[in-house]
């Protein structure tokens, strides 16, 4: 039987040039984020991770290359048009004083809202969903003001979904988070991307959950991308090494098969001393 060729990639960018005023931060970056998979951006800080993700998210306007959304160049779409098909939560976004959890959820219909033209019980559907995907429909009528760290995230997850875009890029989700609540957190982004067919691209910084949850890894430095394609294949010490500059030893995790990074203990590190044996008899 004739194999059946590949969809396009819905999200790519081309020879981007990217920074902040005088400041170039990306050198010539080329990425196709893969269709229904997690993509996680991974890169010592300042190596572009953040402003790749703006850029293609186009809150940044790159200076030379494109970015391209199914095909057409994202800048010539219409602001609602591209909030209808890509929806990003950045990093630490803040919440309006007093706001509800229902109505900082309902926010994410704002692209299909219109003086002129609403569906208050589309909106209300997509609301409802949002909040049980992501299970804060408890929460719904109190202020996000008064939720821990992991109950707003899940939050802005869910006003992200309400959005019912496809294409999700999130900006380190998991920060200042309790390493329980980012598992959870990374559980529920897994499901969206493997059984409900979303593409989510994420920048971490935890090497070892970055491998164990990411279909495609893609490791960057200094403006550039090094090396990606599956963990197994780009998690090596080799290139922790070298994107990194970090001495590890990588193991297999034995029930998942996931790479794991050990760092190397510095030679002459203290190790606690065992109690002599006069100290022994005193004690």
């Amino acid at each position: 039987m004739p194999s059946i060729p590949a969809k396009p990639p819905r999200l790519t960018g081309e020879a981007l040039y990217a920074g902040y005023e005088s400041r170039r931060v990306l050198d010539g970056v080329d990425l196709a984020v893969a269709e229904g998979q997690l993509t996680v951006l991974l890169g010592p800080n300042g190596s572009g991770k953040s402003t790749l993700l703006k850029t293609l998210a186009r809150t940044l306007t790159p200076s030379a290359g494109r970015v391209c959304l199914d095909g057409k160049d994202i800048h010539r779409r219409k602001t609602r048009e591209v909030a209808q098909r890509l929806g990003i939560l950045p990093q630490g976004p803040s919440v309006p004083e007093g706001l509800t959890v229902r109505q900082l959820i309902g926010m994410g219909r704002l692209p299909y809202q219109r003086l002129w033209q609403q569906d208050a019980e589309q909106d209300a559907r997509a609301v409802r969903e949002a909040m049980a995907y992501t299970d804060v429909t408890e929460f719904a009528e109190r202020s996000v003001d008064a939720l821990s760290g992991g109950q707003r995230q899940r939050c802005w997850i869910a006003m992200v979904l309400a959005q019912e875009t496809d294409l999700i890029l999130l900006d380190e989700p998991t920060t200042f988070l309790d390493l329980k609540v980012q598992v959870d957190l990374l559980e529920l982004l897994s499901r969206l991307a493997h059984e409900h067919g979303r593409t989510l691209l994420l920048v971490l910084h935890d090497l070892n959950l970055a491998a164990a949850y990411a279909d495609r890894l893609v490791m960057m430095r200094e403006g550039h991308i090094v090396t990606s394609g599956a963990p197994e294949e780009v998690f090596t010490a080799t290139n922790l090494k070298h994107v990194f500059d970090l001495d590890a030893h990588v193991l297999e995790d034995p029930e998942t098969g996931s790479p794991i990074c050990v760092p190397h203990k510095k030679r002459g590190a203290h190790r606690r001393s065992q109690p002599t044996a006069h100290q022994r008899r005193v004690s």
